[in-house]
C-alpha cells in the first residue's frame, strides 16, 4: 500500500516534474482549517481516542453511506439509534466489517484519505484485507494509548495552525471556554451556526426561539428582540474566538423585506402558520440580516446551500441527521442572491463565502458573481466534490472568470480528525497538478505558479477567515 510520491500528479513527464517542484514548496506549510465539525471536547479534555473504529469508522458518513448502499446496516457500524435498540459496540467487529467491504472504496477519496492516515500516522504500509484486519487493528490501537496520540499532540503533529469547529446558536460553548482557560496554545475556535433558530421548518422552532430569549435576556417574541438576540449570541461566539458564521440552507434564496413585512413574516413563522414558501422566504431574509450583522461585527458569512437534507425519512427517524442521505440539488445563485447583493453586495468590508453542491453553476453563475461583487468569495469544492476530479473541475471552470484570488483556498469540512492532513495533502497535490498544466502550456510562469500554490494552500484561507 506504500503511498506513491507522485499520486494525483499528471502522467505527462514534463507536467509531473513541475507538479513535484510546486508541491515540494507547499507540502510542509501549516494547516489552516477554517471550517469543520471536529468535536471541541477532544481538545478540551485531551483524553485518548477509544479505539480504531470509533476514531476512523463510526464518525465518518462517507464510509457508512457507501456501505449502506451495498446493504450494510449502519447499526452494525456502531451508529446508535435515537430511540434505543441494538447496535454494535465492539470496535474490532466494526473494523472487520469495514475491511470486508473495503473494495467498495476503490478510486474514492475515502480510500485516499484512509490510506494516507494509516501509513503516515500509524505506519501501516499494506493494503487492508481480512487476512491482516486484526493485526492492523491492533497496530492502530497500540498507538492510540500513547500520550503522543492524544488530540492535542496530534494537533501539533498535524502542523495545524488554526482550526474552527461549528456550534449551534444555543450551544453553551463550555468546551471552548475550558480551552481558553487551559492555557494550551493550540488555536481552536468556534463558528456561529444559527440554523437551529433560523429554520422554521424544523420541529421545535418556537421552543428554540424561546430558549434563545432566555440565553440572551431579549424578548424573542418580537422581531427586534429576535435580531438583538442573534447579535448577542454572535458577540458571545466572537468572545470564544469565532471569525465566521455558517448557514446551511436548502436554497441560496435571500430577501430584503421592509421592516413591516419582516415583522409580519416573523410573527407568522413563530406562530407556526407559515407556508413552505414563507418559511423559505424567512430563511432568505435572515441571510440578508446576517450579512448586515457581519458588516457590524466582522464575522465572515458562509453559505452552504443546495443540499436536500435527510433524504431518507426512515433513516432520519431512526438515527437523526448527518447519516449520509443528504443529496445535492440544483441551485440558482444569480436570482436567489440578488436581494442580498442589492443590499450589501458592493461592501468591500464584508466577506461572503459561497459553497455549492451544484457543479453546473461554477462557470455560469458562481465565478461571474465572485468576479464582480467585492463581498463574494468562492468556497472550495465541498462534500461530494472534495475529490481530485472535483477540485480540478472547480479550477478549470472558475479560474478564467473569478481568478484565484476570489477564492478562499481549501477547507476540509470534516468530522474525522485524523483525515485532516490527508485532505489538505490531496488539495495541495490537486492544485499543484492544475498549476503545472498552466506552466507546461505556457500560460503561467513557474515562479508565479509557486506563489499561487502557497496562496491556495495557506494564505487565502488565513486571510479570508481572519486567522
Amino acid at each position: 500500500m506504500a503511498l506513491h510520491p507522485d499520486r494525483l500528479f499528471p502522467a505527462d513527464p514534463t507536467s509531473r516534474a513541475i507538479s513535484r517542484r510546486l508541491y515540494d514548496s507547499v507540502k510542509d506549510l501549516p494547516i489552516i482549517s477554517p471550517h469543520g465539525h471536529t468535536n471541541p471536547a477532544w481538545f478540551a479534555e485531551d483524553t485518548p481516542f477509544p479505539d480504531p473504529a470509533q476514531l476512523l469508522i463510526v464518525p465518518d458518513h462517507y464510509i457508512f453511506r457507501m456501505m449502506m448502499s451495498q446493504g450494510t446496516r449502519i447499526e452494525d457500524l456502531g451508529v446508535r439509534p435515537l430511540g434505543g435498540g441494538a447496535y454494535e459496540t465492539d470496535g474490532r467487529k466494526i473494523w472487520r466489517l469495514f475491511v470486508e467491504k473495503y473494495h467498495l472504496f476503490r478510486a474514492t477519496p475515502s480510500r485516499f484519505w484512509l490510506e494516507h492516515t494509516l501509513e503516515t500516522l500509524f505506519g501501516v504500509s499494506e493494503r487492508l484485507s481480512l487476512a491482516n484486519a486484526d493485526r492492523v487493528y491492533d497496530q492502530i490501537a497500540a498507538h492510540l494509548v500513547r500520550p503522543d496520540y492524544r488530540p492535542r499532540a496530534l494537533f501539533k503533529r498535524f502542523n495545524i495552525e488554526a482550526i474552527s469547529t461549528t456550534e449551534g446558536a444555543l450551544d453553551p460553548l463550555l468546551h471552548h471556554a475550558k480551552l481558553q482557560a487551559s492555557g494550551w496554545d493550540g488555536k481552536v475556535i468556534t463558528a456561529y451556526r444559527p440554523d437551529d433558530v433560523v429554520d422554521p421548518a424544523a420541529a421545535g422552532f418556537a421552543d428554540r426561539i424561546a430558549k434563545l430569549g432566555e440565553l440572551t435576556g431579549e424578548n424573542t417574541r418580537t422581531w427586534d428582540g429576535y435580531l438583538a438576540a442573534h447579535r448577542a449570541r454572535r458577540a458571545h461566539f466572537i468572545a470564544h474566538g469565532a471569525t465566521s458564521s455558517d448557514h446551511g440552507h436548502p436554497t441560496a434564496r435571500t430577501a430584503n423585506l421592509g421592516r413591516a413585512d419582516a415583522m409580519a413574516l416573523f410573527a407568522k413563522v413563530l406562530g407556526g402558520a407559515a407556508t413552505a414558501d414563507e418559511q423559505d422566504l424567512f430563511r432568505g431574509q435572515m441571510l440578508t440580516e446576517m450579512a448586515r450583522m457581519s458588516l457590524d461585527d466582522g464575522l465572515v458569512l458562509q453559505i452552504h446551500p443546495g443540499s436536500f437534507r435527510n433524504h431518507s425519512p426512515q433513516l432520519f427517524a431512526r438515527f437523526g441527521k448527518d447519516m449520509g442521505t443528504d443529496i445535492p440539488t440544483r441551485t440558482d445563485y444569480v436570482h436567489m442572491l440578488k436581494p442580498m447583493l442589492d443590499a450589501v453586495g458592493m461592501e468591500p468590508d464584508l466577506t461572503v463565502v459561497l459553497f455549492t453542491l451544484d457543479e453546473t453553476s461554477y462557470s455560469r453563475e458562481l465565478a461571474p458573481l465572485a468576479g464582480v461583487y467585492p463581498c463574494l468569495r468562492l468556497g472550495p469544492p465541498w462534500w461530494f466534490y472534495d475529490s481530485p476530479e472535483g477540485m480540478l473541475r472547480f479550477r478549470q471552470l472558475a479560474t478564467e472568470t473569478a481568478g484565484f484570488y476570489n477564492t478562499v483556498g481549501f477547507n476540509d469540512d470534516t468530522r474525522a480528525f485524523p483525515s485532516i492532513p490527508a485532505r489538505h495533502d490531496m488539495a495541495r497535490r490537486a492544485d499543484c497538478a492544475y498549476l503545472a498544466g498552466l506552466v507546461a502550456s505556457h500560460r503561467l510562469e513557474e515562479d508565479e505558479a509557486a506563489e499561487v500554490a502557497h496562496d491556495l494552500a495557506y494564505r487565502l484561507a488565513k486571510s479570508a477567515y481572519k486567522l
